[in-house]
């Protein structure tokens, strides 16, 4: 990643580009519409002696909600280590030790290329499903703090990327000046330079949260029971009848839209307001 990459072209938010047509109306529409269906269906059920689909995804809501809430806590927590991970490791990339920059370099661009799903695997399946701990025996690792984990893996290298190009994109002529007034290189980087990589951060930061949360899905593969795992296991315990299908998996959408599409707007928001100049 290059200093480019930090490079915000105004034409982005030009009322022409599609994504600056989008309005909160969109969604709004959407979730009343979705919803509305779901209630209409679910009196004209009431008449009936076996639930229908939709029924029975009323039935299964709450349960369904609660996968959802661990979807979040596992993105939370997974989002704050990757980047207390991240940012040290990308400290660690922009050293002028070989002996340091190197192996920093390499970890980031290993978990950075490597498929989401096959470290989901590998952490999955190595790390055992308890420790033993000096003071507090033995721990046990329940599945869904393991996917978080791995989560975590491949955003901290990211992110590690994003602090990297980010100082690079300062120009030198500030390391010049604060050398010329006797700062050190880490009192360079702590007072000047950091700061200023913060705003430059944040749009991309959010972007790969948002990403980070739309990912935690796939711990479902593993049995984890978040909002699609619990939404399979209800359409098991209900029948598992075809038409189940299509409510479930369309209500997970539109959940995970509501929570998603509130972001990106911020995120666009935030990218109009930390634009760097070219």
């Amino acid at each position: 990643m290059n200093d480019e990459a930090f490079r915000i072209d105004p034409r982005r938010f030009a009322v022409e580009h599609f994504s600056s047509r989008l309005h909160w109306r969109h969604g709004l529409w959407l979730a009343l519409a979705f919803f509305g269906s779901f209630v209409l269906a679910h009196a004209q059920s009431d008449t009936q002696r076996i639930p229908s689909a939709i029924g029975t995804l009323f039935i299964w809501l709450p349960f369904i909600l609660k996968g959802f809430g661990l979807n979040l806590l596992m993105s939370f927590i997974a989002m704050a280590c990757a980047t207390v991970l991240g940012v040290g490791l990308g400290l660690l990339q922009i050293s002028h030790s070989r002996w340091v920059s190197l192996p920093a370099w390499f970890i980031t661009h290993l978990f950075r290329n490597s498929p989401w799903l096959v470290i989901l695997f590998m952490v999955m399946f190595l790390v055992p499903f308890e420790m033993q701990v000096p003071g507090l025996g033995i721990v046990r690792l329940p599945d869904w703090v393991k996917a978080t984990f791995a989560f975590s893996l491949p955003v901290m290298a990211n992110i590690s990327e994003i602090l990297r190009g980010a100082v690079n994109s300062i120009p030198k002529g500030q390391w010049e000046s604060a050398e010329s007034l006797a700062f050190t290189r880490a009192q360079t980087l702590r007072w000047i330079i950091l700061p200023q990589c913060i705003r430059r951060a944040i749009p991309p930061w959010m972007n790969w949260y948002a990403l980070l949360a739309l990912a935690t899905p796939m711990a479902s593969v593993l049995g984890v029971r978040e909002a699609v795992g619990n939404a399979q296991a209800a359409m098991e315990a209900a029948g598992a009848r075809p038409e189940f299908l299509l409510p479930f998996y369309l209500f997970l959408l539109c959940l995970f839209f509501a929570y998603i599409y509130p972001i990106a707007l911020w995120t666009r928001k935030l990218e109009r307001k930390y634009v760097v100049a070219n």
